[in-house]
Parts: structure tokens; sequence; C-alpha cells
């Protein structure tokens, strides 16, 4: 069985005996609003080393997650602004309620200046997190990285941008960050950027939306093509996607994303894109997001389990089992009670172990599929 360490200096074996790579998570952002550190086990947030020690964690994409202008303030004034408990983070970290379910509201795009300077900040804590771990957790950039990691124990993190805005025209920042660590790019975030249209949240609809990439968002594509950062879809909407799947050379990839037949959120994926993401040997990691995974859209914690694993067979059956992953989106959602932080990951492992997952497939949707991936867009 393999053994991580729940302190940087005391081994303890993993309780499922299968680690687990998570394609997403916000605790970059999470961990400034919450003052928390990630080195103590907490009750707030979701995501802490000794949590994630506990429940099998062996890495994750760790997103930089830039918040519009106006929800850079105490962390209680944007809840209290709009109605919401201070202490739901997501509402937080979504800002006020509403603001990105209708077209007609989306914010502007944001300053250039603005977005790389937050961008900084974040990647920078990244770094922070690498340095005062004391070679407990490392900044991964290859796949055979990601691979020792898990094998020996390291917590593995990836640099991930979910939303362009913190990237110039010119692409000088995308090879700054590229050389930096930056291995995963989400074009959008549920907003519009000079890049593209990401999809509103809204319930039930179509991911169809509206505009897909620019000029400059293909081009983007082929700047990631090049460099080998991995293309993330899961906040861009329908013609963006078929943009990126007309352009890329690289598998699809949906990071954090769920079945719009099973529920029909314009964040999930339909099956011809799912067919897309197979035929170009891509990913789709399982969000944990209640408001994504409940066939009424219910943003309720009170989620069995069961609905989880629903997603699950429903992309098992589409993709295949070698083209599944996770992506909670830890720290940025609300979680189903059954795995309301990542301590609690092994109930979702038995619970694919009880409808019938084998031990083989559930390694795959565990980590190795995400490692399949990132060898073919990273290389070796």
């Amino acid at each position: 069985m393999s053994t991580i360490s729940t302190e940087r200096s005391a081994p303890v074996t993993i309780a499922t005996g299968i680690p687990v790579f998570d394609g997403h998570n916000d605790t970059l952002l999470d961990l400034p609003l919450t003052g928390r550190s990630f080195f103590e086990r907490s009750e707030q947030g979701h995501l802490d080393l000794p949590r994630a020690r506990e429940g099998s964690l062996g890495g994750g994409f760790f997103a930089v997650f830039i918040r519009d202008p106006e929800f850079v303030m105490d962390v209680p004034a944007p809840a209290v602004a709009a109605g919401i408990d201070a202490d739901d983070r997501p509402a937080v970290v979504m800002g006020l309620a509403g603001r990105y379910s209708d077209p007609d509201r989306l914010p502007p795009q944001m300053a250039l200046d603005y977005a790389q300077r937050e961008a900084m900040r974040a990647v920078a804590r990244l770094f922070r997190l690498e340095a005062e771990s004391a070679g407990a957790a490392k900044v991964v950039r290859t796949a055979a990285e990601l691979r020792q990691c898990l094998g020996d124990g390291t917590f593995a993190m990836e640099l991930h941008f979910e939303g362009a805005e913190a990237i110039d025209p010119e692409f000088d920042a995308l090879e700054v960050y590229y050389q930096a660590g930056l291995r995963s790019l989400g074009i959008t975030w549920s907003r519009p950027n000079r890049f593209g249209y990401g999809v509103p949240f809204q319930f039930p609809a179509s991911p169809d939306t509206g505009p897909g990439l620019t000029d400059l968002g293909k081009a983007l594509v082929r700047e990631c093509n090049r460099l080998g950062i991995m293309v993330d879809l899961s906040h861009l909407n329908e013609a963006g996607f078929w943009d990126v799947a007309a352009i890329s050379e690289a598998p699809l990839v949906a990071t954090h994303s769920n079945v719009h037949a099973i529920c029909a959120s314009t964040r999930n994926l339909t099956e011809r894109q799912l067919d897309a993401i197979r035929a170009s040997e891509g990913i789709v990691g399982l969000n944990f997001n209640c408001g994504f995974l409940h066939p009424e859209g219910n943003r309720g914690s009170d989620l069995d389990l069961g609905c989880m694993v629903d997603h699950l067979d429903a992309l098992v059956e589409r993709l295949g089992d070698d083209k599944v992953g996770l992506g909670s989106d830890f720290d940025g959602a609300t979680m189903p009670e059954g795995v309301r932080d990542v301590s609690l990951l092994p109930n979702l492992i038995e619970a694919m172990r009880a409808r019938g997952y084998d031990d083989a497939t559930i390694r795959k949707v565990a980590y190795e599929n995400w490692l399949r991936v990132m060898e073919l867009t990273w290389g070796a």
C-alpha cells in the first residue's frame, strides 16, 4: 500500500489504498478568505494538507481564479450585501448571488493590469505553500513528477488558471507563467474575456449560450498546444468548445464538469460534447458541486452519493473507463454531505465499489486517467 504523511514528518498508510488526484480546487482563493493555514487541520473550507492525508488525496489542480474587482473586499461584505450567510464560502467566492446567471448582467472584461496583479499574488501563494511544506508538497511540471509524487507520498500541486484574464494579447505572460509552472488553462470562467465567452450559470438550459472563441482565443489555443499547456473546457460555452475541438491537437479536457442529460445545467456536457472528448482521447473530471449533480439543479448539500455515481456511470458508459476522472471543485462549491470535505473522499470510493466498480477501474478514475492525459499533453 502507498504511504503519505499527515504531517510533514509522520508517514501514515492511505485509508483506501488508492490515492486520488483531483482535477480542480479553489483552495488558493479560499485560504486568504478564511485566514486558515493549509498545514493545519481546519473545520473551515474543504481542503488542507491534514484532511487531504485523511482522505487519500495525493494532489490536484490548484486554480488561480481572479474575482471581479467589485468583489475584492473583506470576506463578510459580499455575503452581507446579498443576504447570504458569511460562512457560505462558495457564495463569497462567486460574488453577489445571481450575478453570473444573467447573460445581460455579466461583468465587463477586467483590466489586464488588475488581472495580472491578482494572478501574481495567487501564483506566489502556491509557491510559498511548496516552500513552507519542507518537502511534503511539490508543484509538478511533468507527468513523471506527478507519477513520482503519487508513488512516494509527496503532495502534488498542479498550477492551473481558471480563466485567461491575466494573459496579454502578445502571450508574453503565457510564456512566463509556463516557465513558472503553468500546465493547464481554462480560456474562460463563466464570464466573457478577450479570448472568448464563458457559459453563464443557468438551469435548465443549454450550454449553447452565445459566440465562441475570438480570433485571439483561437491563437491562444495554438500557443497552449505549442507549449504543452492543457486547455480546460469546463467554463467555456458550447460554441467555444467546438472552436477548441476544431483547432486543438491535444486531448479535449473538461476538468470539472458533469452530464447534461442528468442535470441540465449550462455547466454540464452534452452527449455530443462527450463523444468529441472520447474521440480526442481526452477526459472529464466529475464535479462534486450539488448544483451540477442533482437532476433538478438543487444546490442543497443533502444529496446522496448515489447521484454522483450516476454521473460516473453515464460518463464511463459514454467515454469508456479510461477517460473519466475526478474534479471536485473543493473550496469553490457546495459539496454533498457525504464528501463535505476532502477527508471524506473514501466515502465516494466506497460508493463506487458498492455500485460494482472494481479496484482496477477505481484506480483509473482516481488518478491513472489524469496521468494518461498529462503524458499525452505534456509529454512523459
